[in-house]
């Protein structure tokens, strides 16, 4: 079995589990070939199309978008992988890499790279640095990737690949994980052991809160005056958005969504304040200047939310 064929096979078989409900982590898998990948990943996506089906994008960037925007709209439970060949179709990919990095956002890219063996060197579109021989144009993803690594020999994929989905189903560190394929070591033969191969099953899990923490918490909000809560995405993502809207319509506590949280409540509902920060609303920005406790759930309060740590002052 080729290195390439034993990858298609291990994303086909992983699956993840939250709150007893199972599914296939990865959709299928984008890809756009070249020299760099057309008889590796591209032969292996061929012959294993019955457990991990192919959509033949158009553009290399517009199909890791892609793979974001589906990885959030099923709340990070999924998404796709996306492989390019060597060179201008690698670093095609690289805008995309670092918006689902920055969204935390799981997207698997498996560019083509040069050959390991560097006997035919330099390739076509081979980006040449004169003081290193270990430098390709992939290894500008590693700023943009929450996970990177090259895989060298056959045998270094399976920590490669578990590594990479540790990260991909870590709902705290998930974004772009990147593995570049030097183009010879994708079709290379290798005795991958039988475990490699079989489902395996990540369980994403729900940490309980620390109890003297929710105490603390709970009196604050009881003592505040003017308290404001701020949705992010993480209340999306964790499908959190019934119990937000208990603890509202209980409290008449006021909302406000950063970018990612939009739609964590309904946009009619009398509480509901619209986005706030540098591009907020009105009303969200002015309750937020007032408030004197800020609540924030699912939010990492990043600079537009904040804006730039001017927009709560009590």
């Amino acid at each position: 079995m080729t290195t390439a064929q034993a990858l298609v096979r291990f994303l086909a078989a992983q699956h993840v589990e939250r709150d007893g409900v199972q599914q296939r982590f990865f959709a299928g898998c984008f890809g756009i070939f070249g020299h760099g990948n057309v008889a590796g990943i591209g032969q292996a996506l061929h012959q294993h199309s019955d457990v991990l089906t192919y959509y033949q994008p158009r553009n290399e960037q517009a199909m890791v978008h892609t793979a974001a925007a589906y990885a959030r709209m099923k709340n990070r439970l999924a998404t796709f992988a996306c492989t390019s060949s060597i060179g201008p179709g690698a670093t095609n990919m690289l805008t995309g890499a670092a918006g689902a990095t920055i969204n935390r956002v799981p997207v698997l890219l498996l560019p083509g790279d040069v050959f390991a063996s560097r006997l035919p060197d330099p390739v076509l579109q081979q980006l040449e640095l004169p003081t290193r021989g270990d430098v390709t144009v992939n290894d500008s993803f590693q700023a943009v990737s929450r996970y990177w690594d090259r895989v060298q020999r056959p045998e270094q994929l399976i920590p490669a690949a578990l590594e990479s989905m540790r990260v991909l189903t870590s709902q705290a560190e998930t974004g772009a994980v990147t593995l570049a394929l030097p183009q010879d070591v994708q079709a290379e033969a290798f005795d991958f052991p039988r475990e490699f191969l079989e489902l395996r099953v990540w369980r994403i899990p729900r940490p309980l809160p620390d109890r003297d923490a929710l105490a603390e918490a709970a009196a604050r909000i009881r003592s505040a005056r003017r308290p404001l809560i701020v949705a992010g995405g993480g209340v999306i993502y964790s499908e959190a958005s019934e119990s937000l809207l208990r603890l509202v319509d209980a409290t008449g506590i006021p909302v406000a969504e950063t970018q990612a949280g939009k739609g964590s409540m309904a946009y009619g509902h009398a509480s509901n304040l619209g986005a706030i920060g540098a591009s907020g609303t009105s009303a969200a920005n002015r309750i937020a200047a007032e408030a004197d406790l800020v609540i924030g759930v699912g939010t990492r309060w990043t600079d537009f939310t904040t804006a730039s740590q001017t927009a709560f002052r009590d």
